[in-house]
């Protein structure tokens, strides 16, 4: 049978229109351009706007925060890596929401086996959940939350929401009345006793009013994971991914994980690697890595002016001058408060840092290499073994014997000079 060529366009076109629909189908209210010819009509604080414009701007708040080019911060890290502590460098700025890995309650609610799953329908179950809130706590949709929160709030209200205290526009007003502006350093568990539950009515208020939001997240692999959202014209997004030399990662984990990492401290304590011992907890995290960084530092179209490796062990040695290089790339006055908290919180004792599973006070520059005094050689050998790949990339040299890596005055961080992709 044959077909003319005027046969074949119909068929074409037609194809065509069916797609077409089907998209507008599908997104026609989130990608409906809510219409706005200057940031005045819908910027934040607007105070008269145009009423043609009203019912646009608040169908789609997404476009209300493009116009006053609210920027959308995401620190993607693991765990131990020290992304709390990034977390805080951004918390600090008067003018940045912040939230503390709120995919905790995504991993909670949906499966709670996923912290290490590598099954492939698993990822894709925890992935586009993650994505979908992510996107909603940026437009400052926290009742999206809501539904991932264990037990469910009840009218908007919960006391539930991890690390709240981590956060202080969420300790501070509208959202909490226990604190004045006098008070600039609420510590996490005041805020946590003192502060009545949480209303993420009031909370989504407070995101509205600040020009900045960041959140902190450390249940997404790799960064290409996150393109979605990275070329979602709603957003102004801006990643921020942090890494940790490998060896670190597992002494740290090792101290603070102690039941789920108790066969690594058996091999510490005798010397002896258990014939059971769940290397994946090692191998994801460079595996992760690997992955991640190799997409970053290709700078792929998509990640021009939206991408940032930053070094845990660079910010550990130089935290002013590291901060002013993030805020820099995120175009952002480093302010006093930011300042202030830096000095205060770089120059305290590891080993109250070593009390508290997520805090942020430590002595940074001695904290940067400290694992080197804390694992055997044969786990630092192995380590380097199955890590060598993303050592290499990223600058950490191999230690070749125990007394290299027990002799502290020589350092196995290489300097090296990561440029934000801009």
């Amino acid at each position: 049978m044959q077909c003319s060529w005027k046969a074949v366009i119909l068929l074409a076109l037609a194809s065509i229109a069916i797609q077409y629909t089907a998209i507008r189908t599908f997104t026609s209210k989130p990608f409906h351009l809510c219409p706005m010819p200057s940031p005045q009509n819908c910027g934040l604080g607007a105070q008269d706007t145009d009423p043609s414009f009203e019912r646009g701007c608040e169908e789609y708040p997404y476009f209300i925060y493009n116009a006053s080019r609210k920027t959308h911060i995401l620190v993607l890290a693991t765990t131990r890596s020290g992304s709390s502590f990034v977390g805080q460098l951004l918390n600090q700025h008067s003018d940045v929401f912040y939230l503390f890995e709120p995919l905790y309650h995504v991993q909670t609610a949906l499966i709670p086996r996923l912290s290490h799953s590598r099954n492939a329908a698993d990822r894709r179950v925890m992935l586009g959940a993650s994505r979908d809130l992510l996107r909603s706590l940026y437009g400052c949709d926290l009742h999206f939350l809501e539904s991932y929160i264990k037990p469910p709030p009840a009218n908007h209200t919960t006391d539930k929401l991890f690390r709240r205290g981590a956060s202080k526009a969420l300790c501070s007003q509208p959202v909490c009345d226990a604190f004045g502006p006098a008070d600039a350093n609420v510590e996490e568990g005041d805020c946590v006793k003192k502060c009545a539950a949480l209303n993420m009515t009031l909370a989504a208020e407070s995101c509205r009013e600040r020009r900045h939001m960041a959140i902190k997240i450390v249940r997404v692999p790799e960064i290409g994971d996150l393109r979605a959202l990275v070329e979602d014209p709603r957003l102004n997004l801006k990643v921020i991914q942090l890494v940790r030399d490998p060896r670190g990662i597992l002494s740290s984990r090792i101290e603070t994980f102690r039941d789920t990492y108790r066969l690594w401290r058996i091999w510490r304590a005798t010397g002896r690697k258990p014939y059971n011992l769940d290397l994946t907890q090692l191998t994801m995290v460079c595996d992760d890595f690997l992955s991640s960084v190799s997409t970053g530092l290709s700078h792929p179209h998509w990640l021009k002016g939206k991408y940032m490796l930053v070094r845990y062990e660079d910010l550990a040695r130089n935290p002013l001058q590291k901060t002013k290089e993030i805020y820099d790339y995120l175009s952002l006055p480093m302010d006093k408060n930011v300042v202030d908290w830096i000095q205060a919180n770089t120059r305290g004792s590891n080993e109250l840092s070593a009390k508290h599973k997520y805090g942020t006070v430590r002595d940074s520059a001695a904290n940067a290499e400290s694992w080197r005094l804390k694992l055997s050689f044969e786990m630092v050998d192995y380590t380097q073994t199955v890590c060598q790949k993303v050592l290499n990339i990223l600058g950490y040299k191999s230690a070749k014997s125990a007394e290299e890596l027990k002799n502290m005055s020589v350092s196995l961080v290489q300097d090296k000079s990561f440029v934000p992709f801009s």
